[in-house]
C-alpha cells in the first residue's frame, strides 16, 4: 500500500436511495504501484466501469475510500477532482471519444493545453510512436478505428500521466488492430513508467497485463 499511485480501501458506491437504490460496488480493497499493468475482468455490470471511475476521480465512492497520488478523492471539491485529473490520469474508451472538429494533431493536445502545458512536438511525437505521423491533420471521420483508438491513445499519454485508465479500449477493434493497441499502451505506458488500469472482456487483452483482477456482483472475487 505504502508504494501505490492508487488504492482503494473498502471502496463501494450506491446510486439512488431507500427500495430503489442500487449497489454497483461493494468494499473494494486493492493497491496499484506505478509501473503496473491492471487488467479488471467480469461480466458486463459486474462493476469494472464504476471502479474505474472511482480509481480514475471521476466520480468519488459512497462508502471506504479512493487515493490517488496522495490525495484522498472525496475530500475534493469539484474544482480540486477536476485538476486532480488533468494532472494525474489519460484516459482511453471505447468509444474514442475524440472530438469531431478537431484535427488528429489538436486533439492530442487538448490535455496539455487543459493542463498549461507546453505544446511543442508532443503531439508529432506521439503520432510518430503510434504510426500516425502522416494523419496528423485529419480529422477522426477521416480515420479508421484503429487509427481513431491510436490517436486517442496518444492523447491520453500526451501530459505524461501517472495513471492510464482504459475502459475496454480494444472493444470496437478488429482483432490486429486490437493487437496492436495492446502493445502500443503496454509499450508507452510502460516507458513512462505509468500505472495502467484496464477493464476488458478479452482474454487477448488481458495477457498484456501484469495482474488480473476478477469481479463479479460488484466484489472483487
Amino acid at each position: 500500500m505504502d508504494d501505490a499511485l492508487v488504492r482503494a480501501e473498502g471502496a463501494g458506491k450506491r446510486y439512488g436511495s431507500g427500495s430503489g437504490a442500487v449497489t454497483a460496488l461493494r468494499a473494494v480493497t486493492l493497491a496499484v504501484a506505478p509501473g503496473e499493468f491492471v487488467a479488471l475482468m467480469g461480466r458486463s455490470g459486474c462493476g469494472k466501469t464504476t471502479l474505474l471511475n472511482l480509481l480514475g476521480a471521476m466520480d468519488t465512492p459512497t462508502a471506504g475510500e479512493i487515493w490517488l497520488a496522495g490525495q484522498r478523492t472525496s475530500s475534493l471539491s469539484d474544482n480540486d477532482l477536476t485538476a486532480l485529473r488533468r494532472r494525474s490520469v489519460g484516459f482511453v474508451f471505447q468509444a474514442f471519444h475524440l472530438l469531431p472538429t478537431l484535427s488528429v494533431r489538436e486533439n492530442i493536445e487538448v490535455p496539455l493545453l487543459l493542463a498549461g502545458l507546453p505544446l511543442g512536438a508532443r503531439a508529432r511525437e506521439l503520432t510518430e510512436r503510434v504510426e500516425l505521423a502522416h494523419k496528423l491533420e485529419a480529422f477522426p471521420h477521416q480515420l479508421s478505428g484503429g487509427e481513431q483508438q491510436r490517436a486517442a491513445l496518444a492523447r491520453a499519454l500526451a501530459h505524461h500521466p501517472p495513471l492510464v485508465i482504459a475502459d475496454e479500449p480494444t472493444g470496437n477493434l478488429d482483432s490486429h488492430s486490437a493487437a496492436r493497441i495492446m502493445e502500443l499502451l503496454a509499450g508507452l505506458a510502460g516507458e513512462a513508467g505509468a500505472a495502467v488500469i484496464m477493464a476488458t472482456h478479452s482474454t487477448e487483452a488481458a495477457r498484456w497485463a501484469t495482474r488480473i483482477i476478477e469481479m463479479s456482483d460488484g466484489e472483487v472475487v
